[in-house]
């Protein structure tokens, strides 16, 4: 439980650096890094129940923007102010480092499996954002 803990806190600030770094207005800036605390929070639950991290990132994905949208409705701004940082704690940073470093030390089988991994869960965030906009999509064209 305190790991979990610690990662939702480490959620909460990886997205705060995004909205800080991006110049974000103040009054933006908690529910823009709820974002990702929420979202990684997600798919820490998804994950936990199903073992499968591609479907826990696309389904947390999915949830970042909806969330976006959203909250987006209710304070009358763009989806991406809110999206960008939701999405942050699911960027797969870790396994491109590893990636990368491997191909530059010449372990290209590892290099080979990290890249993979990262690119499969670059994969399922971009469907989950890719299936909530389509279905949004649709929704506004049939009104």
């Amino acid at each position: 439980m305190k790991d979990v803990i610690i990662q939702l806190v480490t959620a909460f600030l990886g997205s705060l650096g995004f909205t800080l770094l991006f110049g974000l207005r103040r009054r933006y800036l908690f529910a823009a890094s709820l974002g990702g605390v929420l979202a990684w929070g997600v798919y820490l639950a998804v994950e936990a129940w199903m073992k499968q991290g591609f479907l826990a990132c696309l389904i947390a994905a999915a949830f970042a923007v909806l969330y976006a949208e959203l909250l987006a409705r209710k304070l009358k701004t763009p989806a991406t102010l809110f999206v960008i940082p939701a999405i942050v704690p699911l960027v797969p940073g870790s396994s491109l480092y590893y990636a990368m470093s491997s191909a530059v030390q010449g372990d290209l089988i590892s290099a080979r499996s990290y890249g993979t991994q990262t690119l499969v869960y670059a994969l399922a965030i971009a469907a989950g954002i890719s299936l909530v906009t389509a279905i949004r999509q649709l929704k506004t064209k049939k009104q």
